[in-house]
C-alpha cells in the first residue's frame, strides 16, 4: 500500500498518521514536511519536486518490496491531498485500490472557516500552473469563489484582472501557522497594488488562497447539491422575461440557436456586442460564462443592468461604440454581435482577431451577410449560417388560432479551426 497522509493547514497529525509514519520505510515529501516529522535516520526519504522522479522513485520500490508486505510507501501532503492533491497522480499511476488516504483539512475549508462563510455554495478554481483567464472568468461570473494561487497568479493578478468589478478579496496567507497566518480583506484595487509574492510573502508566510465574494449577492439558501447554483431548466426565455424598447430584442428562436453556437460555460467570457436590450449577454450569464455586454445607447446600459438584476446575474456593461471600445476588453471565448449598421464588418472583423472560439452575428438586412461572411473568413474562421423564418401560433376570435410570422433574421457564425500541426506523420 501506499498511505498518503494529508498534513492539513497546521494541525497536529492525527494518531492514525503517526502511526503509518512509525512503520514507514520510505517516506516521500516537500522538505519542509519531511523535516518536520522528526523521522528517524533508518527511513528513506524522496523529497517531493519534480513530480516524475518521485513517481518513478515509488514504482521502483513497489516493484522492489512486492513480497514485503510490511515494508509501507508513506506520502505526506499539504492539506487534503485528494483536492487539487496529488491523490489524482497516484491513482492515475498506481490505481486507486493501492491507496490508503489519510484526508487533511484544505486550504479552502481553513480560509472559508476564518473569513465565518459556508462554502458548500463557492466555486473552487485552481490557478496554480494553470491558465490564469479562467479564475478570473470564474470569479467575474460568481458570488463565491476560492482561488488556489500560484506564481504569477496570486492577489496582485487577481485584483488586476478584477478592478472593474465590485467585488471583496480576502488574502489568507500561511493558513495554520500560529506566527505567521493572516487573512485579509482588500479591494481588487488594493491587491493590485500591493506585492505579493506566491512563494513567501516578506515578513509573513505564502499566500494559501484567495476568496473572491460578491457581497451584494443574497446569500444562497440551504442546500442539497454542494457547488455553483445548477444551470437555469430553460433557456431562449421569452422576450417579456426582459425589459426592451419597441420590440428591438433577440427573439428567443433566434437566441436560441445563437446560444447554441456561442456554447457558454463555465470559466469562458463571452461578449454581447450591441447588446440592446441584454437578452443575449443574461443568457449567457445564467449559464455560467463571465459576460461584457458592449452597447452605445445611455438608456439601453441602464436596460441590460436592470435585466441583469432581475435575473440575478452580474454582467459587466461598457458603455461605448464597436469596435473603438473593444480595444480596451480582455480577450473573449466567443462573441455575439447584434447590431453595427455599416459598421458590421469592421466590427466583426475586430472581434474575430480576438476571439478565441466562435463568433455569432445576427443582422436583418440580406445586404449585410456578404460583408459578414467575407470578415469572417478573412480572419480564418470556419463561418456557416442559416435564415430563420418562424411563425408563432396566434388566438384568432371563435377559438381557433392562426401562425403570425415573425421577421426573418440571417444568423452566421465562425468557427476558429483547431491548431493544424504541420509535417507531422500520422
Amino acid at each position: 500500500m501506499i498511505t498518503v497522509i494529508g498534513t492539513g493547514t497546521g494541525a497536529p497529525l492525527t494518531p492514525d498518521a503517526k502511526e503509518a509514519l512509525a512503520g514507514a520505510a520510505v517516506v516521500v515529501g516537500a522538505r519542509r514536511h519531511l523535516e518536520a516529522t522528526g523521522l528517524p535516520r533508518a527511513v528513506e526519504r524522496i523529497v517531493l519536486g519534480p513530480l516524475a522522479p518521485a513517481l518513478d522513485a515509488i514504482q521502483e520500490h513497489l516493484e522492489k518490496d512486492a513480497k514485503d508486505e510490511e515494508r509501507r510507501i508513506v506520502v505526506l501532503a499539504s492539506g487534503d491531498p485528494g483536492f487539487f492533491g496529488i491523490v489524482r497522480v497516484l491513482a492515475q499511476r498506481f490505481g486507486a485500490r493501492l491507496l490508503d488516504v489519510r484526508p487533511g483539512v484544505s486550504s479552502v475549508a481553513t480560509a472559508f472557516a476564518r473569513a465565518g462563510l459556508s462554502w458548500d455554495d463557492a466555486v473552487v478554481v485552481s490557478a496554480h500552473g494553470r491558465d490564469l483567464r479562467t479564475a478570473l472568468n470564474v470569479c467575474r461570473a460568481h458570488p463565491k469563489v476560492a482561488v488556489l494561487t500560484g506564481p504569477g497568479a496570486g492577489p496582485a493578478e487577481l485584483g488586476a484582472g478584477l478592478r472593474s468589478s465590485r467585488r471583496v478579496l480576502v488574502v489568507a496567507s500561511a493558513l495554520g501557522d500560529p506566527r505567521r497566518e493572516r487573512v485579509e480583506r482588500v479591494t481588487p484595487s488594493e491587491a493590485a497594488g500591493r506585492e505579493w509574492d506566491a512563494a513567501g510573502r516578506e515578513g509573513g508566510g505564502a499566500v494559501s488562497v484567495v476568496l473572491c465574494l460578491d457581497e451584494r449577492r443574497p446569500v444562497a439558501p440551504v442546500r442539497t447539491v454542494a457547488g455553483p447554483a445548477p444551470r437555469p431548466a430553460g433557456w431562449a426565455l421569452d422576450e417579456d422575461a426582459f425589459a426592451h424598447r419597441d420590440s428591438m430584442i433577440t427573439k428567443f428562436e433566434v437566441r436560441a440557436l445563437a446560444l447554441a453556437r456561442l456554447g457558454p460555460r463555465l470559466g469562458d467570457l463571452v461578449w454581447d456586442v450591441g447588446a440592446g436590450s441584454g437578452s443575449v449577454a443574461v443568457e449567457c450569464a445564467r449559464l455560467g460564462a463571465a459576460v461584457t455586454a458592449v452597447e452605445k445607447t445611455p438608456d439601453g446600459v441602464e436596460r441590460i443592468r436592470a435585466n441583469a438584476a432581475a435575473h440575478g446575474v452580474d454582467v459587466q456593461v461598457v458603455h461605448g461604440a464597436a469596435p473603438t471600445v473593444l480595444s480596451d476588453l480582455d480577450d473573449p471565448d466567443a462573441v455575439f454581435i447584434g447590431g453595427g449598421g455599416r459598421e458590421l464588418p469592421a466590427i466583426v472583423t475586430a472581434c474575430a482577431r480576438r476571439a478565441r472560439r466562435t463568433v455569432v452575428v445576427a443582422m436583418a438586412a440580406l445586404d449585410r451577410v456578404p460583408g459578414v461572411r467575407d470578415a469572417l473568413v478573412g480572419a480564418g474562421f470556419d463561418c456557416d449560417g442559416v435564415l430563420l423564418q418562424s411563425s408563432r401560433l396566434a388566438p384568432l376570435p371563435g377559438d381557433v388560432t392562426r401562425l403570425a410570422a415573425t421577421n426573418p433574421v440571417f444568423l452566421l457564425w465562425g468557427v476558429r479551426p483547431p491548431a493544424r500541426t504541420e509535417g507531422v506523420a500520422p
